[in-house]
């Protein structure tokens, strides 16, 4: 088979996702695939190796400015004329199908070319009957156009009774993990913000990782760092908590890991905000709905998280996608969710919500 993947490259938890299954892919002889990646500069990528020969294109993304997705500013960076003549222009005949996460250009490309498709990402999920908050019929009109495709399949950190799959996740917990400090990825707010917050809680280091960090500054309790795959695992493996905007598959990976979770979502954004509606429902987060110091220090107080043991091979996956019956979601989420193992507390949880 040869595979087309889609990657909507703006947030760093698409990419983590499409390295899990480009290692998986690039163990095999009966598939090649090729990965194009939109939603970000070019130079902007970082510890792609793993994806070969990729591609990248301009795309649609959102502008976000204090915390909040800038509307208007998303509108105006648009370059719809740029974007068309890149759906156009894409050849789509010499693959087989495409597997999307929420990427646009290959999408389109595939609709208007008929190339089969499928969608696998945490925004397909929200096509069936999953929690969800603060979304509009704009959202919902915008879910099913952004990135169109003819079968979705979602991933989500529970299955709802849906076509849903449990995320991937590599980062298995190391032994006798420092828990010196707190993780702080907060990408889409402001640094001096988030300096004002952290500074007062002097007793508590905290490891703060930013896009707009040019280079590794230390100020006192709080360590700057640019973002790195490699120093960025790592301190999330040693951290005793994680303090971040409300994404998926950094929630997914310290869920793994039983770290504890402070989410601030991104106003604006319905899939944050929903992906904070679950954890929450699960107990399994604390929420930050704006930049507050008093917050921070009470949530430094918390328990860990009871970890959730996510699978790691995709392999499943990958042999679903070969046999081409996109109808019979069942036995592949049946093969996956067996893998899936919940503490006792989210076990009890998921019984009382009757979900």
């Amino acid at each position: 088979m040869k595979l087309l993947y889609g990657v909507q490259g703006t947030g760093n938890g698409h990419i983590a996702r499409a390295r899990i299954m480009a290692s998986a892919l690039a163990k095999r002889d009966d598939i090649e695939v090729d990965f194009v990646f939109t939603g970000r500069a070019p130079d902007d990528y970082f510890d792609m190796d793993v994806f070969g020969p990729y591609r990248t294109f301009s795309g649609l993304s959102f502008i976000t400015k204090g915390g909040k997705v800038d509307k208007w500013a998303t509108i105006r960076a648009a370059k719809v004329g740029q974007f068309i003549n890149d759906v156009k222009a894409f050849d789509t005949s010499k693959y087989d199908l495409l597997v999307n996460d929420f990427e646009p250009v290959t999408a389109w490309a595939a609709k208007h070319q008929q190339l089969p498709s499928i969608a696998i990402s945490h925004q397909a999920a929200f096509a069936y009957n999953v929690p969800k908050s603060g979304h509009s019929l704009l959202d919902t009109l915008l879910m099913k156009t952004f990135a169109p495709t003819q079968h979705q399949l979602g991933v989500h950190w529970y299955h709802f009774n849906q076509p849903i799959i449990p995320p991937f996740v590599a980062e298995q917990p190391v032994t006798n993990p420092q828990r010196g400090h707190v993780l702080v990825y907060l990408p889409f707010e402001e640094i001096p913000d988030i300096q004002q917050m952290l500074e007062p809680l002097s007793d508590q280091k905290f490891h703060c990782f930013h896009p707009n960090i040019g280079r590794v500054r230390e100020e006192g309790h709080i360590h700057w760092s640019p973002t790195s795959k490699k120093q960025f695992q790592k301190a999330l493996q040693h951290c005793s908590g994680v303090i971040a905007n409300g994404g998926f598959e950094l929630s997914s990976e310290a869920l793994q890991l039983g770290k504890k979770l402070l989410i601030k979502p991104l106003h604006g954004q319905f899939e944050q905000l929903s992906n904070v509606l679950t954890l929450s429902q699960l107990d399994l987060c604390q929420t930050l709905f704006q930049l507050d110091t008093d917050i921070v220090e009470e949530w430094l107080e918390a328990p860990d998280n009871e970890a959730i043991s996510f699978p790691d091979n995709s392999d499943i996956l990958i042999d679903w996608l070969l046999k081409g019956n996109f109808d019979d979601t069942k036995s592949l989420c049946d093969s996956l969710w067996e893998n899936v193992h919940f503490g006792d507390r989210t076990q009890e949880r998921l019984l009382t919500l009757a979900i």
